[in-house]
């Protein structure tokens, strides 16, 4: 097998063999090239074409369309499943068929130098590697001021230099001779058939999730850092359902005390969801929670199906790009959801002995903050915020 310099995302992981994977790109410098969002509305709906792609977006498109065929020629069986070509970025779903002797990585990085190669040309310069090197000599370091100057066609071009001597050049050019994609990717590991159609779903929904976060940014805000009372979360959606008068929390036993009955069976947990919904109905009223036992995910699960307020508390941070899934991400476009995920939850400490990184201490510990949550009247302090 060949030798990668990718690093891969999930340590551990076999990128030789077969597998499906969602793949993430970014533009380098988030440089919208690759479509423009067309943002048509009716009635309060999206209608319409939501993505108008540019020209160097549909040679992304038909670059990612004919990698199997490309792939083909070095003995990889590969099918692509999806793609879209956001502004900045670019998603696509790939499925590898059998063993190979190229890994994702190398794969991936040869799509992403044929997508730089189509963009030069566009822009009517040589391929990327094959260009001449031409820098101002007198502002150039010696090592390349001397492949410069090398009389030997082969040496004075662009793919005479090592990885770490291309980057340091690109940094003295212009942008229109720099790669197209950032250096690294992201990619997500399917994990059974429903999880990759949840993927390619993603990834055809992606333009209608853009437009709504453009459209409605004020109940469809990511804040790295939002301080709440003495403490800080990551935060999307809603911040003002912070700001509503009564929010109740929903907890729940996994078992009753009494019987062992999942709780969510009991009589005692029907009268308290009765008392819950009662409180929804009479307005003013916002339910927060983890979600994490049986009755609490009932709870949620009603909240987002019937759009009543919500403020979700969730273990996983959210990060400069995170989004959720598209019932959540719905739920934050109707203005009716709020998703805090609290920074350092496993500095709270063990509960009753059990490590403070375990999810036994992280779902009380949630818990602990869906309280607090309750109990806060106030303006939430944006420390950090990306839309």
């Amino acid at each position: 097998m060949t030798t990668s310099s990718y690093r891969p995302r999930n340590a551990g992981h076999d990128y030789f063999g077969r597998g499906t994977y969602l793949i993430t790109l970014v533009v380098s410098g988030r440089e919208q090239l690759l479509s423009h969002l067309t943002a048509e509305t009716g009635s309060g709906a999206l209608t319409g074409r939501a993505l108008t792609l540019t020209p160097l977006g549909e040679a992304v498109e038909q670059t990612w369309l004919r990698t199997p065929e490309a792939q083909a020629v070095h003995g990889n069986r590969v099918v692509v499943h999806a793609c879209v070509c956001m502004p900045d970025h670019f998603h696509g779903v790939i499925e590898v068929l059998e063993p190979m002797e190229w890994s994702l990585g190398d794969i991936i990085q040869a799509f992403k130098a044929v997508c730089t190669s189509r963009w030069q040309r566009l822009q009517g310069l040589a391929a990327s590697t094959d260009r001449p090197i031409s820098v101002n000599l007198a502002e150039a370091p010696g090592w390349l001021r001397e492949k410069a100057l090398q009389h030997d066609s082969e040496g004075s071009l662009i793919r005479s230099l090592s990885k770490k001597q291309r980057q340091e050049y690109y940094a003295l050019v212009g942008r229109n001779q720099q790669p197209l994609f950032d250096d690294n990717y992201d990619d997500t590991v399917c994990l059974d058939d429903r999880h990759r159609e949840a993927m390619i779903a993603y990834v055809h929904d992606n333009p209608r999730r853009a437009l709504l976060r453009k459209m409605l940014p004020d109940v469809m805000r990511r804040c790295l850092h939002v301080r709440i009372g003495n403490r800080s979360y990551g935060a999307f959606g809603n911040l003002f359902l912070l700001r509503w008068a009564r929010k109740i929390q929903v907890q729940c036993h996994r078992r009753h005390p009494v019987s062992g009955q999942p709780y969510e069976d009991t009589a005692d947990y029907a009268s308290q969801r009765r008392m819950w919904e009662t409180a929804i109905q009479e307005g003013c009223t916002v339910i927060v929670t983890p979600g994490v036992s049986g009755g609490e995910r009932l709870m949620k699960n009603e909240c987002l199906d019937r759009g009543f307020p919500l403020i979700h508390l969730q273990k996983e941070p959210i990060g400069a790009f995170w989004k959720p899934e598209r019932r959540r991400f719905d739920a934050c476009a109707n203005g009716t959801l709020l998703i805090l995920a609290p920074w350092d939850l496993d500095a709270m400490g063990s509960v009753g002995g059990v490590p403070s990184d375990s999810d036994y201490s992280r779902f009380h510990n949630l818990n602990t903050l869906a309280a607090e949550i309750c109990s806060f009247y106030g303006e939430a302090k944006i420390m950090a915020d990306h839309r």
